[in-house]
């Protein structure tokens, strides 16, 4: 099974090309450059060296989220074009559960959490059952105050994982049973989502390109922006 994968949710671009068992490929940039100038040089840049070409593919993975608003609609686009264009199925892949992929049969509950901003951030809790990783919670967009106190309600190791360990590790690191991932395996990595997506092509969760919806957990910056504006001047208005 050959798997294009992409990851686009957050800080990190990321491609990669999966075949079976086997990384061929995979380009990972965490810089100041944005997804909309790297990830499709990336993938190109990929097949060419491997001398893939898209009829080889099985089939186009991409995370879908929570993440960035704009990261995702980048990948959701690249990806969408990409199945559109070589007619290949897509596998939607949700980014928490991608992160959490990037390490493996831990007996450490995993938790990656990814920056939010206004002291919040898109958490989710995992445990490895052997080979197979269960999540324990829904995906959530919580404060980091919030996320720390389930931590603790488990009463056993966790490992933070993801950009938001940046933001918030000062707060993390008083708590002895919470630990952090090397940096290797600690921020998006599209390998990772290949490598679930196999999963998942086995479970039968393939879909048209078209079909894509990306997982949001609160709306937009802009959104909430616009609603504040509403308000404002409904309220003015109301005092008029």
């Amino acid at each position: 099974m050959k798997i294009l994968a992409m990851d686009t949710s957050g800080q990190t671009a990321s491609a990669a090309l999966v075949d079976g068992n086997k990384l061929v490929g995979e380009y990972t940039q965490n810089d100041k450059l944005t997804h909309s100038q790297t990830i499709l040089p990336m993938i190109a840049e990929i097949c060419r060296q491997t001398n893939t070409e898209p009829a080889e593919l099985d089939y186009i993975a991409c995370a879908v989220g929570p993440g960035s608003f704009t990261g995702l609609r980048i990948g959701a686009a690249t990806a969408k074009g990409l199945c559109l264009g070589w007619d290949k199925p897509l596998i939607p892949v949700p980014t928490l559960d991608a992160l959490a992929y990037n390490v493996f049969m831990t007996d450490a509950v995993v938790c990656p959490i990814m920056d939010a901003r206004r002291n919040q951030v898109y958490a989710c809790f995992y445990q490895w059952h052997g080979e197979i990783l269960v999540p324990l919670t829904k995906y959530m967009a919580e404060s980091i105050e919030i996320v720390m106190e389930m931590a603790q309600r488990w009463k056993r190791k966790v490992l933070f994982l993801g950009d938001g360990v940046a933001v918030h590790r000062e707060r993390l690191m008083q708590y002895p049973d919470f630990h952090f991932a090397p940096a290797h395996c600690a921020l998006q990595r599209a390998a990772s989502v290949a490598a679930l997506a196999q999963v998942m092509a086995r479970e039968g969760k393939a879909i048209p390109g078209s079909k894509l919806e990306l997982i949001y957990l609160r709306k937009s910056q802009a959104e909430r922006e616009r609603e504040a504006k509403l308000s404002q001047r409904k309220e003015e208005a109301g005092n008029v």
